[in-house]
């Protein structure tokens, strides 16, 4: 997703009355009308998630054509589902009706929480939240971020109300990955805090973990190094990619090779993701290899390019 400053930005108005509120929120508690700002692989994953549990979802992107693409990604992915009966065709059908897309920030002025779910890249997204933090209206509202390493302190002083920002990160396939780390900056309240882990536990019915709002937080933190020692080990010579990636799911029972996982991840996320935290520990293990930095620089980024440490169709 681009810079904020693409995206439309009209008048913040009043959409709709505290009684009609109250009728929507008795069902699903305070939050029960939820924005997401991008709709690449993440963000489609997370409008989704909240979609299927009967939240009224908008989902923002740059450009129609960007918006279009997104909308397919998603609507993809529930008639997938219907397919293999993991939900009903009456229920992909209620969860399409459930979604709405824009690409005026100016509609989320009526979200009881917005998760921005765009690139990585501190820039971009501190510009988003400068720009929410003028369109929604309502006063508790809850800002998130779906980053992977980025401070949260960053993003809430970049708003008037850094109490009610918080990182809500997904794991990539968001509808089936059950964690959500729950990341608060010191600004955040306990309020804000307790209001997200319900929403993640009771509505979306994920497992959260709270992590300090340091890069890389928990998941992160013990990922990365793995992910960047088998590049490295590949760069070098030392084995295939085949033969490191059926030793980690051969021989320790990984799902998936570290080499396949990062092209999952996406190259230029992983990588970063790296930069992230090496900036933050001055640790050489962060650091990223030079083999990774030379492929994203190529446009090599993994399945979402067609090419990575391996070739998709």
């Amino acid at each position: 997703m681009a810079a904020a400053g693409t995206l439309q930005r009209r008048p913040a108005e009043p959409v709709i009355s505290e009684s009609e509120r109250d009728d929507v929120t008795d069902t699903w508690g305070d939050i029960a009308r939820v924005g997401v700002v991008g709709c690449g692989q993440m963000g489609a994953g997370i409008a989704e998630v909240c979609a299927r549990a009967g939240l009224d979802v908008k989902v923002a992107e740059t450009t129609g054509e960007a918006l279009e693409f997104g909308r397919t990604r998603l609507f993809n992915s529930l008639s997938k589902a219907a397919e293999r009966g993991k939900i009903s065709e009456e229920e992909r059908d209620a969860t399409q009706a459930r979604l709405s897309f824009t690409t005026d920030l100016g509609e989320f002025a009526d979200r009881d929480l917005v998760i921005e779910a765009v690139v990585e890249n501190e820039q971009v997204k501190t510009e988003i939240f400068q720009v929410l933090d003028q369109v929604v209206t309502r006063r508790d509202a809850i800002l998130a971020s779906n980053t992977s390493s980025i401070p949260l302190v960053k993003l809430a002083v970049a708003t008037s109300r850094p109490d009610q920002v918080i990182g809500v990160h997904f794991f990539n396939p968001a509808p089936v990955q059950k964690l959500v780390e729950l990341i608060p900056a010191l600004t955040t309240s306990e309020g804000t805090i307790s209001r997200a882990q319900a929403l993640v536990e009771k509505i979306l019915g994920k497992h959260a973990i709270r992590a300090q709002d340091r890069s890389g937080f928990v998941v992160n933190a013990l990922l990365i190094p793995y992910l960047l020692s088998a590049i490295r080990m590949f760069e070098s010579g030392m084995a295939s990619r085949e033969d490191i990636d059926n030793g980690m799911e051969l021989g320790c029972a990984h799902p998936m090779g570290p080499l396949k996982l990062s092209d999952l991840i996406g190259l230029d996320t992983v990588a970063s993701v790296a930069y992230s935290m090496y900036e933050e520990y001055k640790e050489p293990l962060y650091a990223a290899p030079p083999l990774l930095q030379r492929m994203v620089d190529a446009g090599r980024l993994g399945r979402k390019s067609g090419s990575g440490f391996y070739t998709y169709d």
